[in-house]
């Protein structure tokens, strides 16, 4: 028996051995996974199981999920942005660049082409950008279009976006966090590596906006990280997302501010990182390591929930599931009041409202669906801090009422007197019809720029990749 366990130690000493060792030289910004998973393939194997969408939870998952048929109010409470077009739940950090490749917010770029966005759209979905920036300059890369860098962009999100790949080390690799901690004072090189653990994920998972006409990609952070903290900002350099297609209001779009709602939560408040449990400890084969298969926790609760919680995983599951309904619940309120104030406000316009008249009241309704769209963008924002999360909606239904409130006074001066009637936005088609979008002809142009310029862009791209090998 003895010699049987000193036989499975030298076994996995052997392995160890083998596994810590090197087999090719990676250069600093290698962006292909699979000559890191030469290296790391514990890591790698682990990681590619992103590909898989099958994992399901009460409230999304991983799987492509339309949410404009879902919840057809955001085509309204969007009206005269992208996101009226298309907004789908992401499928996770394996499909990245073909998402945004095929979804119609993007546009229909022609090759070489320039199309309707920034390059700065492609910041977070590939390791290609941190290679390519280190090679052009980043603001550089911000002022090229999206359709211009396409050719560039093969690789998804992986390795290099998130290690050096000479000591494995946690580092920076989008200079936007970097200048975000510098304008609140603050050195990101002195994080500890518990707090790198959750600033790997920072660098894409956070409240955005794309600066000037360079299109520099910047983080509101200069006041702090709260809804008030970075509206405030927004404020104080006169920044509109856009203007609102029915009320004409100036409208702030929330990206997904998770790391930013995250550090208002218990886990944060009790040291734990964004690793901890979306990227648990796993041991195989002898060795223990980081669980790259990066996905909900609820698909992996024993490994992610159970090391700290000694409940059941039935009870911790529907204990997350609780706190997302009772969020939901209210959140949908807000839709609501958000959607009848756009149209009372376009009544009023209509009726021939004066920019006097109007300009405090869509304000308010500014700050309402900010405030809506901060709780609504984030994933998992529910659970990671609820109490914080009933705070900003609360706020937001009482500014979008004060604002209803506001414009029933006026639309009174201009005759309207009683309830505007609700819209009919029972469908995603019919709310896109009703805010005039011709989703045939966009979705006709997408689908021959899939066809057609895809194609080259991978042609190209191969070719490329073949010559820093």
């Amino acid at each position: 028996m003895f010699g049987l366990l000193a036989s499975s130690i030298i076994e996995r000493r052997a392995e160890a051995v083998f596994v810590n060792t090197p087999k090719v030289k990676l250069a600093d910004y290698e962006p292909r996974n699979e000559a890191w998973g030469q290296n790391y393939p514990r890591e790698y194997q682990s990681y590619m199981q992103t590909a898989d969408t099958t994992f399901r939870s009460t409230y999304n998952g991983n799987a492509t999920i339309d949410m404009l048929e879902v919840d057809p109010r955001l085509v309204v409470l969007w009206a005269g942005y992208a996101f009226s077009k298309e907004y789908k739940q992401g499928r996770g950090h394996y499909y990245a660049v073909t998402d945004v490749q095929n979804s119609v917010r993007t546009g229909a770029p022609k090759l070489p082409g320039d199309g309707p966005q920034p390059a700065t759209c492609w910041t977070c979905k590939s390791p290609d950008v941190p290679r390519i920036m280190q090679k052009i300059g980043p603001d550089s890369f911000y002022h090229a279009k999206w359709g211009a860098m396409g050719p560039e962009i093969k690789n998804h999100i992986g390795c290099a976006d998130c290690h050096d790949p000479k000591t494995m080390n946690l580092r920076i690799t989008r200079p936007a966090l970097v200048e975000a901690f510098a304008s609140m004072g603050k050195d990101i090189n002195k994080a500890s590596h518990q707090e790198m653990r959750s600033l790997v994920c920072a660098q894409c998972h956070v409240e955005y906006y794309f600066k000037g006409d360079g299109k520099y990609l910047t983080f509101p952070w200069k006041n702090g990280f709260s809804v008030e903290n970075m509206e405030a900002y927004y404020d104080s350099v006169k920044f509109t997302d856009w203007t609102h297609g029915l009320s004409k209001a100036p409208m702030l779009k929330a990206q997904h501010p998770d790391y930013e709602v995250y550090t208002t939560g218990i886990h944060a408040q009790r040291g734990v990182s964004c690793a901890d449990c979306h990227m648990p400890y796993k041991s195989e084969g002898g060795q223990k390591f980081t669980d790259h298969h990066i996905q909900s926790p609820l698909n992996n609760v024993s490994n992610s929930c159970q090391v700290c919680h000694r409940q059941s995983e039935a009870e911790l599951v529907r204990n997350v599931n609780e706190r997302q309904r009772q969020i939901i619940e209210i959140r949908d309120q807000l839709e609501v009041v958000l959607v009848r104030a756009h149209v009372e406000a376009k009544t009023a316009w209509d009726k021939g409202a004066t920019e006097e008249q109007m300009k405090p009241i869509l304000q308010l309704i500014r700050k309402a669906q900010w405030r809506w769209d901060y709780t609504a963008a984030g994933h998992g924002s529910s659970f990671h801090s609820p109490t914080e999360m009933s705070r900003v909606i609360a706020n937001g239904i009482d500014k979008g009422q004060e604002s209803r409130i506001k414009l029933a006074k006026v639309l009174s001066k201009y005759g309207v007197d009683g309830e505007i009637p609700y819209p009919d936005i029972a469908s995603k088609a019919k709310a896109q019809q009703y805010i005039g979008l011709d989703m045939p002809k966009l979705n006709a142009e997408k689908a021959e720029f899939i066809r057609t310029v895809l194609p080259q862009w991978k042609e190209i791209g191969e070719k490329r990749e073949s010559a820093y090998e």
